[in-house]
């Protein structure tokens, strides 16, 4: 093929690609603006504010028991520690921890057991059936497990928190996810993703991430009452909640309040406590030494875990949630909707604009040696996409001002860099995402593709 097609053809490609991408990344930009604007306003009026703890931890006895659910499958390097810090980190009576584990997985439930020790607050729950199957089936065994000891010592449960393997909880958690039970059906603390010394560029985009997801996004969803999503971690529900998602689930031919074939049963259960006209709260709050009341825990290191994780959130927001949930008639959370299920399509127009990018330069090149061929594209796209370049930047400027409030100014300004790495393995994600989707529609069974965790916090901080 002659050069001089090859070029016309790239130049055809350019105006396509520009046009679909400025289209995309204006309605993107509005879209954020909206949620930037309602952030700032409710930072002005005080509403936005993070309230700091007295002096001393929220230690006191609960007004009754409290269940925490940790779903296990190969978690044998940390969830010993996770379970044993729990038991520290949360000496009420009143607390009951359950750990789940497969048959299969002997490591798993030696580092449980061990982890529980002589503690009577805590117990090893082995299902029946050899793992993995998924999380939602795992937790739908302790939540049946919490019945039976409902019925044999006659005491209802306030509620259950849900925690991971890796996660380590935060001293005022269990006092302050009591306290909000009171008053609401769903509660949700922050995720505060662990700096990874060793994995600055991977692990560290979670931290930018989420800095800004559970700093802004969230209080304003809060603050609008629309649907607060579970984050699967520090999540807590109320008892009487929990009877109704139960109901809901028998009508849908499924015992137990998790949906055993949903890859995000925490994302979904938020949205149905809303659609059954529970409250729910995201309470953002700092203890008296400044540090941010949340779920720590180490995140992906490489691409590839980073790749399959972020497949499993994609998989099950942006495509299983719209066959499962449908769309709500109230419009902020159809707004909200939108922009929990827009990941796949972000995607796309990003690699859009890295292939045009790609097309530019060539083309620069092109015209540099002397080629003269081609349209000049309209006048309004210039415009247009210095608009795209300034949405980009103050994008850009929040994500580091966030995370620098977090992680400190070094990370801030590594946040910046770190956006190309985060868009490379949402657009990667996004593909698997959709591929795995197909097959599931074919018929193929959903399992819990989740990744391996090597370090716990707590390790960390005691070697430190």
């Amino acid at each position: 093929m002659p050069v001089e097609a090859i070029l016309h053809g790239l130049q055809l490609a350019e105006r396509e690609l520009t046009a679909f991408a400025l289209f995309w990344f204006a309605i993107g930009a509005v879209d954020d603006l909206a949620i930037d604007v309602l952030w700032i306003g409710l930072r002005l009026t005080g509403r936005a504010a993070t309230p700091r703890l007295p002096a001393g931890q929220l230690t006191e006895p609960l007004d009754g028991p409290i269940a925490v659910f940790f779903p296990a499958w190969r978690e044998a390097e940390v969830i010993g520690t996770a379970v044993s810090y729990a038991l520290r980190a949360w000496p009420q009576a009143g607390l009951r921890l359950y750990v789940g584990c497969y048959p299969n997985d002997a490591a798993t439930i030696a580092a449980a057991q061990a982890g529980v020790g002589e503690d009577r607050r805590a117990r090893v729950v082995v299902l029946e059936e050899d793992g993995p199957t998924t999380k939602a089936d795992c937790l739908n065994h302790l939540y049946a497990a919490l019945l039976d000891d409902e019925a044999r010592s006659g005491e209802r449960f306030r509620g259950v928190i849900l925690q991971d393997a890796e996660d380590m909880v935060h001293p005022a958690g269990l006092g302050l996810i009591a306290e909000a039970l009171r008053e609401v059906d769903f509660v949700q603390l922050p995720v505060r993703p662990e700096p990874d010394a060793g994995s600055r560029w991977v692990a560290g985009h979670y931290g930018d991430e989420f800095a800004e997801s559970h700093a802004k996004a969230l209080v304003v969803r809060d603050a609008l009452g629309a649907a607060i999503p579970a984050a699967g971690v520090g999540c807590a529900f109320g008892r009487a909640m929990l009877d109704i998602l139960v109901r809901l689930r028998r009508e849908e031919g499924e015992s137990g309040p998790f949906a055993a074939e949903c890859l995000t049963e925490d994302y979904e259960l938020g949205w149905l406590i809303a659609r059954s006209g529970g409250r729910s709260r995201f309470l953002r709050v700092r203890d008296a030494a400044g540090e941010l009341v949340a779920t720590r825990a180490y995140f992906p290191a490489t691409v590839e875990e980073a790749v399959r994780q972020k497949t499993r959130w994609i998989h099950g927001i942006a495509f299983q949630s719209w066959d499962r949930l449908g769309w709500s008639r109230r419009p902020v959370d159809v707004w909200m909707a939108l922009r929990d299920r827009r990941g796949p399509l972000t995607a796309l127009v990003t690699a859009a604009a890295y292939g045009l990018v790609a097309i530019w330069i060539v083309l620069a090149v092109a015209r540099s040696a002397g080629w003269a061929g081609g349209v000049e594209p309209p006048a309004y796209w210039r415009a247009m996409l210095w608009l795209g370049f300034a949405a980009f930047a103050w994008r850009a400027v929040l994500r580091a001002a966030f995370t620098a409030r977090e992680y400190g100014p070094i990370d801030g300004l590594r946040s910046v860099l770190r956006i190309p790495i985060a868009n490379a393995i949402a657009i990667l994600a996004s593909r698997r995402a959709l591929a795995a989707y197909f097959r599931a529609l074919r018929g193929r069974r959903i399992v819990w593709d989740k990744t391996a965790h090597r370090l716990h916090p707590a390790l960390r901080e005691a070697a430190e």
